[in-house]
């Protein structure tokens, strides 16, 4: 079988307040993405979010329309934003359409029935395909793109650990789309934390995917209520969910490369809460 998927059902903050460990990661964190000549996915019930990880290695590898969809092919209801986060290029086939997409390079995907394929030019290099999916209204043209074509923010300090660049990337700034905005962040050498001072937004969800990590470091990403936060001990290439009442934040013993991924009720990036450092608990 080449596809493999798990659904995820909602928490209330009430009861996430009175998770250990073990539930809090059975919950929020998506630990296994990538697996040779697999695709392996979540469906979240977090305004639908599906978050997957596929890795061809000498093989092509179909997006296959899951159960829970319902629907003739993965793309047939939904949009797509993905990006290659591994050694070698990749191929991807929409319908009678290809793109060839590099290291941290984005594909957006519009709603339609027709097939999406991956494949990786070099499979002693394959590429490793990260990618979320939200429900789509409208079918708008798939567009490849590209940190030259993302607006970015240089943001943070070294003194504050943390310098880092936001590419905003597959944004409505850039692009149109229905729900789905992604991009990727950047820490520059010396700085860990990221999205501090803490922020929550209401109105989406977000998934973080965290990469761009050596094998002997570890994250330590940040969620809960402001004032009733907790944590989950992370690797590199794994994802994480945060609900809309979540604060989404890390810090790790290196620096690193994070994507964010949002859906859900508005496409405005600057719709955040911000709570000062000192005020959370």
């Amino acid at each position: 079988m080449k596809t493999h998927y798990e659904l995820r059902y909602a928490a209330h903050p009430e009861d996430a307040k009175h998770y250990d460990t073990a539930r809090l990661r059975r919950d929020f964190l998506i630990d296994k993405l990538f697996v040779a000549n697999e695709v392996h996915m979540v469906y979240s019930m977090y305004d639908r979010m599906v978050v997957g990880g596929a890795m061809p290695t000498g093989e092509t590898l179909r997006l296959e329309a899951i159960d829970p969809l319902k629907a003739p092919f993965f793309t047939t209801r939904r949009e797509v934003g993905l990006y290659n986060v591994g050694e070698g290029d990749a191929l991807i086939h929409v319908g009678d359409q290809t793109f060839t997409l590099a290291f941290k390079e984005a594909l957006y995907i519009g709603s339609g029935d027709r097939n999406v394929l991956f494949e990786s030019c070099h499979a002693e290099k394959p590429a490793k395909l990260y990618f979320n999916s939200t429900t789509a209204h409208h079918a708008y043209p798939c567009r490849k793109i590209t940190k030259q074509e993302a607006i970015s923010v240089k943001m943070g300090s070294l003194e504050m650990s943390n310098e880092r660049t936001i590419n905003k990337m597959l944004v409505n700034q850039v692009l149109p789309t229905c729900q789905l905005q992604m991009g990727m962040t950047e820490l520059a050498p010396g700085s860990v934390w990221n999205t501090m001072p803490a922020h929550i937004h209401s109105r989406r969800m977000e998934v973080y995917f965290y990469f761009d990590l050596p094998d002997n470091q570890a994250i330590c990403h940040f969620m809960g209520e402001p004032q009733e936060t907790r944590h989950i001990w992370m690797k590199g290439n794994q994802a994480v969910l945060s609900p809309e009442w979540s604060i989404h934040s890390a810090a790790a013993t290196h620096n690193y490369t994070f994507i964010w991924g949002m859906g859900g009720e508005n496409l405005d990036y600057g719709d955040q809460d911000f709570f000062e450092i000192c005020d959370l608990k």
